[in-house]
């Protein structure tokens, strides 16, 4: 079976995309490095290096320090697909973080983003 071709992508091809999108509803770049760093464990070190380096996206779940456990509160639709339902794990950790951006764009406040209590 061969892999999506969004598991070889680079993710610094992608993350100005996340950032235009959240600063187009009035976010910032900030808030999307902190959900990044919410959701994979990296500090902002270990996420610019990655950016600079051009990771693809499967070693920059892989290789994620520690994933954020309340992410299996993150649900909900996301590209006509539940992200609750996906089977494949990278694949869910890049829809759960598409889901985040999704949610900071919309306008959420970001202890909600975060699922903090």
């Amino acid at each position: 079976m061969t892999k999506h071709k969004i598991y070889t992508m680079s993710f610094a091809s992608v993350y100005p995309h996340y950032v235009k999108k959240a600063e187009k509803k009035g976010r910032t770049k900030t808030e999307v490095d902190e959900i990044i760093r919410w959701l994979t464990g990296y500090n902002q070190e270990e996420l610019e290096a990655h950016l600079e380096k051009k990771t693809d996206f499967e070693t920059f779940f892989a290789e994620a320090p520690e994933l954020n456990p309340s992410r299996a509160m993150i649900k909900g639709v996301i590209c006509g697909v539940r992200v609750e339902d996906i089977e494949e794990p990278t694949m869910q950790e890049i829809r759960y973080l598409d889901k985040l951006i999704d949610e900071l764009a919309k306008g959420k406040a970001m202890e909600k983003v975060l699922r903090k209590s």
